[in-house]
């Protein structure tokens, strides 16, 4: 039986019934109940009538008057309620009770044991369901406070974004600022694998390459290449992006840009789509995508996709 409870009435009356029969003196029934734990302010009562009156009380009403208060002590009657059960179901010494009580006892205990292996089997499935359900509120509740993190990060990375627009005094700052938006919105989706780095030479320490961030899409790695121009790219920013693709085997590649592309670079990036994957994304699709509040993965990989499947480098997706 669960714990925390008290004996229920059908447990309660079958547990003075047995007692009672297992128990052939008066006596034995305060020893058997004694040896439980049971305190001996909950025994005295029933000892002194003993004492003074011992033919007005039976071993029936001497049990249920002790597990009465046995059962009124709340939680620090629970070890000795638990206990009391323990001695009964395991109790097989029937040849200790009177003849005519030996068959009843017998019965009454295996009652007993039925109706608490049942209690236990219901209590452990309640328990095991209240575990299940607390262990699935938690997750519900955790999945809700990430959801409500990266809305929050999604529309900072918005406002951040926007802010760009509003800095055309300030272009090369404009530029590094949106490495640094751009990279804050792949982490917010979790595929970034590292923001811009630069490598040097180990003899000179000059630095040789630059890469504006790294990320990891459909279990391959990416080179991110963002650039901010008041004009389409060209082949003189394109060319150096696919060049550090076949420096590295297996490397895909992503280019960002704020003014599209010229038609050669389009044409160049298909070409290239036999050796290397390569798309081509405006800074227009990252805007629209942040106001659907679409899903960034999702988006790339379509992206990823026509490039692979269909050759075509620039899918625009703007809906």
């Amino acid at each position: 039986m669960d714990e925390v409870f008290h004996y229920p009435p059908d447990v309660f009356n079958l547990l003075v019934e047995t007692i009672a029969r297992l128990c052939r003196y008066k006596v034995d029934v305060i020893l058997f109940l004694e040896g439980a734990g049971v305190a001996s302010e909950d025994l005295a009562e029933v000892k002194q009538t003993l004492q003074l009156n011992p033919g007005s009380i039976n071993k029936f009403q001497i049990v249920r008057n002790i597990l009465t208060k046995v059962n009124a002590r709340g939680d620090n009657g629970l070890r000795i309620r638990r206990e009391i059960i323990k001695r009964v179901t395991e109790f097989e010494a029937f040849e200790t009770c009177w003849e005519n009580d030996q068959f009843k006892a017998k019965g009454l205990v295996a009652s007993l044991r039925e109706i608490v292996n049942t209690k236990d089997s219901f209590t452990r499935m309640k328990q095991e369901r209240n575990i299940e359900r607390e262990k699935r509120l938690a997750m519900q509740k955790i999945e809700r406070d990430a959801a409500i993190e990266k809305r929050r990060k999604l529309d900072n990375i918005s406002t951040q974004l926007s802010a760009l627009f509003t800095m055309d005094n300030k272009p090369h700052e404009r530029g590094k600022l949106l490495e640094v938006v751009l990279n804050q919105l792949f982490q917010a989706y979790g595929i970034l694998v590292r923001e811009d780095f630069r490598r040097k030479d180990p003899d000179t320490l000059v630095v040789v390459e630059q890469i504006d961030g790294v990320i990891e899409l459909n279990g391959q790695i990416h080179l991110v290449e963002m650039k901010w121009l008041n004009s389409p790219v060209g082949m003189g920013e394109f060319m150096p992006h696919l060049g550090r693709l076949f420096l590295r085997a297996n490397a895909h590649g992503i280019f960002i840009a704020t003014n599209g592309y010229a038609e050669s670079v389009v044409v160049e990036c298909r070409a290239a789509l036999s050796q290397r994957t390569m798309f081509l994304c405006s800074l227009h699709e990252f805007v629209m995508l942040l106001q659907r509040q679409d899903d960034l993965a999702e988006f790339l990989k379509r992206k990823s996709q026509a490039a692979i499947v269909d050759k075509n480098p620039f899918l625009e997706i703007l809906s």
